[in-house]
């Protein structure tokens, strides 16, 4: 049978009269005995994340998407970014969550659950700015569950924890297509991308206003995503594919790195760099960035949006769905929508192996780490 549509659940107008229950709590999920849309925590960063980059086989192609759920601020919101031979097309929507969690669209952006840990159905609709998809990615890699990693001693105000994320990440294969201006694409055989799954309190969550002490958490300053044959590298684990021999997943040391920039942008354009894996096994990866082949997340809301500073969780008003194009050929542009980036890579394995992955990078902060001196980042010559 196929998922209920979304006009089916959220078109109910008698499921208001029944808060807090909503739909899911007719399914024998319940963890605490509240109802399942009543959070662990009054903590107004609480969310529920999803996120998605996706790469055709040519290297011409890269969409980013992803949304958040914010129980305790009744807000939605998700982005879809569609990158193609540097055209760089954005539509973000916001809507209030009403009644029913379980509902991911937020205008005519479309995820779906097909099947969980297995397959989801990403659609963004035909909108005004010329972009639409319907792409399915296909799990091929074991998940793990990551566990909430945090340090009270370090929060603020003192035994606050400031960030609190778990969930799982994992590498697919991916059918479907993609329309730019009334031109369709079909993906080829071996499009591919990597998605995950996380949710808790913090990162990022409210911008500036809602991050004690200061610190507004929107990624980090060198990781990668980029899945061989026999294994995928997700930031600092190693996942492998269902069915493999090696249980559960390998971690990953803190990697050497020597990087190359732009020179007019200080934006990341090439990488080597040195793993070492807990199995004691040590790899070299070549990192070559693909043309103007980036998803610049700040459209995506991760640091502020460039053009109204919109941060996760932090748009409060109607509903509203908006987007904009870039041309990621000029230098002024990529200076103005910098900041936490998905680079399109061409990966080159020191045994000679080869795939499409994504380094990611904050730019230009990456640029400055490497010029400070600091341990495992250097500039590569």
């Amino acid at each position: 049978m196929n998922a209920l549509s979304p006009e089916s659940i959220s078109g109910d107008k008698h499921l208001a009269e029944q808060f807090p229950l909503s739909p899911i709590d007719d399914y024998f999920v319940h963890q605490t005995p509240d109802p399942v849309r009543v959070m662990w925590t009054g903590d107004p960063r609480a969310y529920e994340r999803h996120w998605v980059v996706i790469h055709d086989d040519t290297g011409e192609l890269l969409i980013a998407t992803g949304g958040s759920l914010y129980p305790n601020l009744d807000r939605a919101e998700a982005y879809a970014i569609v990158n193609s031979k540097g055209r760089h097309t954005t539509v973000r929507s916001f809507r209030s969550i009403g009644a029913d969690r379980t509902d991911l669209r937020v205008g005519p952006i479309v995820p779906t659950i097909v099947r969980g840990l297995r397959e989801w159905r990403y659609v963004l609709e035909p909108n005004e700015w010329g972009v639409s998809y319907d792409l399915t990615f296909h799990d091929t890699t074991r998940q793990v569950f990551r566990e909430p990693l945090s340090d009270s001693a370090r929060g603020f105000p003192a035994g606050r924890r400031n960030d609190v994320t778990s969930g799982f990440e994992c590498f697919g294969s991916v059918t479907g297509w993609v329309e730019i201006d009334g031109e369709r694409t079909t993906l080829g055989p071996n499009a591919a991308g990597t998605r995950d799954r996380h949710w808790g309190t913090g990162r990022g969550v409210g911008g500036p206003e809602l991050s004690l002490g200061g610190r507004l958490h929107v990624g980090t300053n060198g990781n990668a995503f980029v899945a061989f044959p026999d294994w995928a590298l997700w930031g600092d684990r190693l996942f492998y594919p269902f069915g493999d021999s090696t249980s559960g997943s390998t971690r990953v040391f803190k990697p050497t790195r020597r990087l190359r920039f732009e020179p007019d942008t200080d934006i990341f354009v090439e990488a080597i760099v040195d793993y070492e894996f807990d199995d004691g096994k040590q790899v070299q990866l070549h990192y070559e960035r693909v043309g103007q082949q980036t998803a610049y997340l700040r459209c995506g809301m991760y640091g502020g949006t460039p053009d109204r500073d919109i941060h996760q969780g932090g748009y409060d008003g109607p509903d509203l769905t908006e987007g904009e194009t870039y041309d990621l050929s000029r230098p002024e542009t990529r200076i103005g929508i910098r900041g936490l980036n998905e680079h399109l890579c061409r990966v080159t394995r020191d045994d000679g192996q080869t795939a499409l992955g994504i380094y990611q990078t904050i730019d230009p902060v990456a640029y400055e780490v490497c010029m400070s001196g600091r341990k495992g980042w250097n500039l590569l010559v």
